[in-house]
């Protein structure tokens, strides 16, 4: 049975010293987790509600646990928590997307800017590798327009008790009332576009929508903004039409199970939306 490791936010404390313990006398496995915020970008009207994920984005090391803290600015945002707080948790976590059994040691504090997370899967003989949602987090947004970043200050996983490294790490930024370079979200200024299936194992089905004419693009990207693949590039009528994607990049071959960022241009404009693509 794992070793459960709590963490610390504000006050708010538990001990971890058995995992560290272990982590210290044991090498700790070497493939190493990806983790991020998603989306890396959105934009939201002033006062709007808004969801940020913590995501493995992109297949790696095998835990079966983690602990995190998450930093945000509470003059830009206010945090909704649901009721109870284990409907926060990913479908990684659940088994919703994964052969966890949907049993988890799970344990959630909110402070004043943060929140501390620690969710350990009670399942026997298993483990996960991503990618895909570990946590979901709901705010509502200030009414005055400002750019904030929601930050991983920390986050460790686990296998058995031992820790796994190494772990990277990737901030958002919510523009309240402020269009950012690229919007998320999927709905942007006359523009839309969505995905499913999502997760999806194969193919996906990308909807695009936009208010008026013009040059329009289509494009996947990993979530370091690097182009995998062009959907569609020309010339187009206002009003929605479908772009598929088989989960392949640019020169035909299969790209690795992950997150991807699904961008639609159009008018000077981008929106984008989230992809995880499965083994």
């Amino acid at each position: 049975m794992a070793t459960i490791g709590w963490t610390r936010v504000k006050g708010w404390s538990a001990a971890g010293a058995l995992a560290m313990a272990l982590a210290l006398a044991v090498p700790a496995y070497g493939q190493g987790v990806q983790c991020g915020l998603i989306p890396a970008q959105q934009s939201v009207a002033l006062g709007a509600e808004l969801d940020i994920e913590l995501d493995v984005t992109a297949a790696g090391a095998a835990f079966n646990g983690f602990d995190a803290v998450l930093s945000y600015d509470p003059a830009a945002l206010t945090l909704l928590p649901t009721s109870p707080t284990t409907l926060q948790q990913g479908c990684l976590m659940t088994g919703g997307c994964s052969a966890a059994c949907g049993n988890t040691f799970h344990r959630f504090a909110a402070a004043g800017d943060s929140v501390a997370i620690t969710d350990i899967l009670l399942c026997d003989q298993i483990v996960l590798s991503g990618p895909g949602p570990l946590y979901k987090l709901h705010f509502r947004a200030a009414n005055v327009e400002q750019v904030t970043t929601v930050r991983i200050r920390r986050a460790v996983f686990y296998d058995a008790g031992l820790y796994v490294t190494p772990v990277a790490t990737a901030d958002c930024q919510v523009g309240i009332g402020i269009a950012l370079d690229v919007g998320g979200g999927g709905v942007a200024r006359g523009l839309k576009v969505s995905a499913a299936p999502n997760p999806a194992r194969s193919g996906v089905a990308v909807r695009v929508e936009s208010a008026g004419e013009g040059e329009q693009e289509v494009g996947v990207y990993d979530v370091n903004g690097r182009r995998v693949r062009e959907l569609s590039r020309g010339w187009y009528g206002s009003g929605a039409r479908v772009v598929g994607w088989d989960g392949r990049d640019g020169a035909g071959a299969r790209v690795a199970a992950g997150v991807y960022l699904v961008r639609f241009r159009a008018g000077g404009r981008i929106v984008q939306t989230r992809v995880t693509l499965l083994q």
